[in-house]
């Protein structure tokens, strides 16, 4: 594999690049407070959300309208180059285009402080190969949950 050592332990070129990117994402912040860092994460998050395209693009602009109508009082930053949502600093949900890993298709994530708790066992994970009203209402409900539990 790609990047791995030769008995494959260790991180993927994927992987070392998107360490690189959380750290130059904190170094950017570094210093700042208050509204200049809010601006600063909202900045980068739309940045992010720009550079994506196709069903990466859809995804992530589709996440953004509706963190902004159902969760405003998240604010919008990224994590590991990737479009995400905090409360507190803490990361809530995250958009994870499958252009960064390669993969099939990109996925909407919710991370531990989303309130998404099910009984044993509940999905924080899911695979969006087109955007469509269904899909935008899901995802929807899913985001208020997450906030609201």
């Amino acid at each position: 594999m790609t990047g791995k050592t030769s008995n494959g332990v260790g991180f993927s070129d994927e992987e070392k690049a998107a360490m690189k990117q959380r750290a130059d994402e904190l170094r950017s912040t570094k210093g700042l407070k208050g509204a200049a860092k809010l601006a600063r994460e909202l900045e980068a998050c739309v940045e992010a959300i720009d550079a994506l395209v196709g069903i990466d693009g859809e995804v992530a602009r589709m996440v953004h309208r509706i963190v902004a109508d159902e969760a405003p009082h998240l604010t919008p930053k990224t994590f590991y180059g990737f479009p995400a949502y905090a409360t507190d600093g803490k990361v809530v949900i995250f958009v994870q285009p499958m252009s960064k890993f390669d993969t099939r298709y990109p996925t909407v994530n919710f991370d531990e402080t989303a309130k998404l708790d099910d009984g044993d066992m509940w999905a924080t994970s899911f695979a969006v190969v087109k955007v469509t009203a269904d899909v935008e209402s899901r995802v929807r409900a899913l985001v208020a949950k997450a906030v609201t539990g």
